[in-house]
């Protein structure tokens, strides 16, 4: 948590030096510069010396904190007292700083006393360690036994005979060594192989070490005299290893170099030898013909009865305590190692149904306050680099189950200033779902993550690690009125999420100055208080429609994304005719970076308005006409989505216009309810499109050229109708014209030379002729809705990228076409996917 607030510090700092609405003395500048460039020096001390760091976070942490809180509620006076045309009294908020600065100065001098000797100590060789508790151990640290892991073990088994290495993945805890260890012992797997090593690594390892361990164990399994005793001890372990079918398991391996330095003397053998590692990272193996399980949450079933066997061993359950023992087996939420804490727990009291009562209730708080669970699940916190452990942590404060769109922690993360600009943020995304530390719900057809979630028990964890950092002064994610979360931290809090019904638990938000982030969607409230407008750093703003939208939004001078979205209780949808206009005011924000409106209509800009130079996003826009001067207001936008309503064709929307937004890389158009706009209105797309939704139109299919045509599509979405016809033939997308754009840099003939995903969903198309040469690049194919389409065509399944075949159902002769084919993929040694719908 340090280095987040010690960043966010530092960007803060950045504001006010570099804009001119601050006016700063010399004098005041120079200070305010000194104390960016200590905030530095402790952010290259918390990256480059962790362990020293840890020492000191806490200071660090509380004093950039409360210099924070000065600079901004001085910067939000400031904008007040200049509107209403009163001075600020720059050098006393200068005077208070100057004691915050103190601590930071004091704290300083203390990390370059601690820098100097480790600065001596990097210079010199460091000396290797012993190896810590016996890295080859004959057997892993005890682990859950390997109930319910039977069907698992007979998949690794048999993986074992195709693949060099496999990795095994998932989550702390989750018993990664129990499947690999009951894999490793299988009476089947030990008669197939030679020798058998089993390695735990973990995070601290010597690779000099490891090697050691390494041939000790081996040189045990083989005849004495098969190596020079002069040989290096990698020549040694080369010599056994490529004369001998071997299982080596490289146990809870934390990163790809620590797997590179010990694979340099494990030859790639062609004898069946094999590889097999733990991680709690997913993609560690990289080898071409590696592959990767990843463990899932145990079900009910198994849960309880593992908890059964670590309690009662080979005894039997006594009949009074089943059911509740399968309720607190189902409050372990599926992870091994909670229902191990629970066994434990249940294990020291009283095997009496009074006694297990009593716990059943508070079963999942002593589980997570339990030191060795707590410890397990820590790892892969402190594996995270620092600027993604906040990301994290602000992951947890969302509520049991809840589904967290990546998009939007994306704009969370940068308005809270954890994250510099979209491209990191998506990054700390996927790094946190790599590690398992939470895990992806849905994926976008690009193969990106679109949601995600956080295991109920690990961000009961990482509530109790905020507390520690006192991280709850920053970020509420409230069920409770906003009055109460006012009364503790209104003078420090930056980001609230709420989602308490009641209207009247937005009358606490006047007290939050230093508010960044406000999302009130689930609230009942029609219309924003004045007092919203006033607050000055607000670079999130969420609510939910109908909900009035003043003139007064464009006082948010740092606002960067405005989304208004439906409430969940009122379940409405995404292209409802609800319509909550948005002012003219709207085109006075020159830093608006997302604007997400579902319900809203885009206001004329009358000719007077600035482009928003900032604007990347613009959706859900309803019949925006593209005039050419509408698209120079947006003219970097990049996400775009509109929808067209009425029921028939009333003007020119000029979406030929389209094509001047260079920019624009993920489009969606969507006409609804009986329109016949598509009768005469022709879209031009942009040559950068990556993504591509279209739905209601009723193109015919020969208007499919121009998006053939699209060298950059990856993604195309065809629904409800988006084109109609008998028959799509892309043979016919083949003109000269194709040919003469593509020529040079692919083969000719080709068309969708980047599409990766296609869906088509809710169409009458009855024949789909293609050949393989025409989406080259196809891995995922959705067919939903589809109900005259009876067969795939060859040219698709003969597609050596094409992963997953996604069909209706009810669509019952296609889905049997696809798995036929499916079954001769297999035979020829190219894995096909086919999933149900």
């Amino acid at each position: 948590m340090a280095f987040a607030v010690a960043y966010s510090l530092f960007n803060t700092i950045n504001h006010i030096l570099n804009h001119d609405e601050f006016p700063i003395s010399v004098y005041g500048k120079q200070q305010i510069g000194r104390l960016q460039e200590k905030v530095a020096s402790l952010l290259d001390f918390l990256e480059d010396f962790k362990e020293e760091g840890s020492r000191l976070e806490r200071r660090i942490r509380d004093a950039a904190n409360e210099a924070e809180d000065v600079i901004e509620h001085w910067m939000h006076e400031h904008i007040r007292s200049t509107a209403a045309g009163l001075a600020t009294d720059v050098e006393y908020d200068l005077g208070e700083l100057n004691m915050a600065m103190q601590e930071i100065n004091s704290i300083a001098e203390e990390v370059e006393e601690l820098i100097q000797p480790n600065r001596e100590k990097l210079q010199s060789s460091p000396t290797p360690t012993p190896a810590v508790e016996r890295m080859l151990q004959s057997s892993p640290t005890p682990t859950p036994a390997a109930v319910g892991l039977e069907k698992q073990v007979d998949l690794l088994r048999v993986w074992l005979l195709d693949y060099p290495a496999i990795s095994i993945s998932g989550m702390g805890g989750i018993g990664k060594t129990t499947l690999a260890r009951a894999v490793f012992e299988d009476e089947q797997v030990v008669n197939y192989f030679h020798v058998r090593v089993w390695i735990t690594v973990s995070q601290n390892y010597q690779i000099e070490s490891v090697f050691e361990e390494l041939l000790f164990s081996l040189e045990k399994q083989v005849e004495k005299g098969l190596v020079n005793e002069c040989d290096t001890t990698e020549h040694k372990l080369s010599q056994i290893l490529m004369n001998n079918t071997y299982l080596i398991v490289l146990d809870d391996l934390w990163s790809r170099e620590a797997l590179r330095d010990i694979t340099k003397v494990i030859p790639i053998a062609e004898n069946g030898s094999r590889i097999m590692i733990t991680s709690r990272e997913e993609g560690m193996v990289s080898y071409d013909s590696a592959t990767e399980h990843k463990m899932g949450l145990m079900d009910e079933r198994v849960s309880w009865c593992l908890l059964k066997q670590k309690v009662f061993g080979s005894r039997e359950c006594p009949s009074e305590l089943e059911k509740i023992g399968k309720d607190i087996a189902k409050a372990c939420k599926g992870i091994p190692l909670a229902i191990v804490v629970a066994a434990r727990i249940l294990s020291q009291t009283n095997q009496t149904q009074s006694s297990w009562k009593e716990l059943a209730p508070n079963m999942r708080s002593l589980i997570v306050e339990d030191a060795h669970f707590q410890s397990i699940i820590y790892l892969s916190y402190a594996d995270l680099l620092h600027p993604f452990r906040s990301c994290f942590l602000y992951m947890c404060g969302f509520h049991d189950n809840y589904e967290i769109r990546a998009s939007m922690l994306v704009k969370l993360w940068m308005a809270e200033g954890f994250a510099g600009d979209q491209s990191d943020a998506e990054f700390c995304v996927r790094e946190i779902v790599r590690k398992n530390l939470a895990s992806s719900t849905a994926m976008k057809g690009n193969g990106r993550i679109k949601s995600c979630i956080v295991h109920d028990l690990v961000r009961d964890v990482f509530k109790i690690k905020a507390i520690d950092e006192n991280y709850e002064r920053r970020f509420s994610n409230s069920h409770l009125d906003l009055r109460e979360v006012a009364r503790a931290y209104a003078s420090t809090m930056r980001s609230i999420i709420s989602f308490q019904r009641n209207e009247s638990s937005l009358r606490g938000l006047r007290k939050f100055k230093l508010l960044r982030v406000l999302d009130v969607v689930d609230t009942d409230a029609y219309a924003l208080p004045a007092y919203v407008f006033d607050l000055f750093h607000l670079r999130y703003l969420a609510f939910g429609c109908p909900m009035e939208v003043p003139s007064a939004i464009s006082r948010l001078e740092n606002l960067r994304s405005l989304i208004i979205r439906p409430r969940k209780k009122s379940k409405k949808y995404k292209y409802s005719r609800d319509e909550v206009y948005l002012p003219l005011e709207m085109w006075m924000m020159p830093l608006l970076t997302h604007l997400v409106s579902f319900f809203d209509l885009l206001p004329d800009p009358e000719g007077a308005a600035s482009p928003l130079q900032t604007l990347v996003t613009l959706s859900v826009v309803k019949k925006l006409i593209c005039t050419e001067e509408m698209m120079r207001l947006i003219c970097n936008v990049k996400k775009l989505s509109i929808t067209y309503f009425g029921e028939r064709y009333q003007q020119d929307y000029q979406l030929q216009n389209l094509a001047l937004l260079s920019r624009l890389e993920k489009l969606t158009l969507v006409v609804k309810e009986g329109s016949l706009l598509q009768l005469k209105a022709k879209p031009v797309f942009p040559e950068g499109l990556t993504k591509l939704t279209l739905g209601g139109w009723r193109f015919p299919w020969e208007d499919m050229k121009a998006i053939a045509a699209l060298s950059e599509l990856q993604v195309l979405k065809l629904r409800d109708h988006a084109f109609q016809g008998h028959t799509w033939n892309t043979n016919e997308e083949c003109d000269e014209e194709v040919y003469d754009k593509y020529d040079g840099f692919v083969d000719k003939g080709k068309v969708f030379v980047s599409l990766g995903y296609l869906l088509i969903e809710e169409c009458d198309i009855e024949k789909w002729d293609t050949k393989e040469r025409h989406f080259p690049r196809l891995r995922h194919l959705v067919l939903k809705g589809c109900p005259k389409l009876n067969e795939i065509p060859s040219g698709i399944v003969c597609m050596l990228k094409l992963e997953l075949i996604e069909v209706d159902r009810a669509n019952v002769s296609l889905l049997k076409c696809v798995q036929e084919n499916q079954k001769t993929r297999s035979i020829s040694g190219r894995e096909l996917k086919v999933g149900e719908l």
